[in-house]
């Protein structure tokens, strides 16, 4: 993807491609990425249902 392109993209684009560089640097794993993202991901689902939900 070229820098032009990059920077036309979407935010969840350039979030990715972000992540993935400062993984890469970090010389993290795939197998270790993959599982922190899995944690990530599963914290902002709770954090998206839990601002979704009605106030009693």
């Amino acid at each position: 993807m070229s820098e032009t392109t990059l920077e036309q993209a979407p935010d969840h684009i350039k979030l990715a491609v972000d992540l993935i560089q400062m993984l890469e640097d970090a010389n993290i794993s795939p197998s270790t990425s993959i599982q922190a993202l899995e944690i990530v991901l599963q914290d902002m689902r709770r954090r998206l249902s839990s601002a979704s939900a009605p106030e009693l």
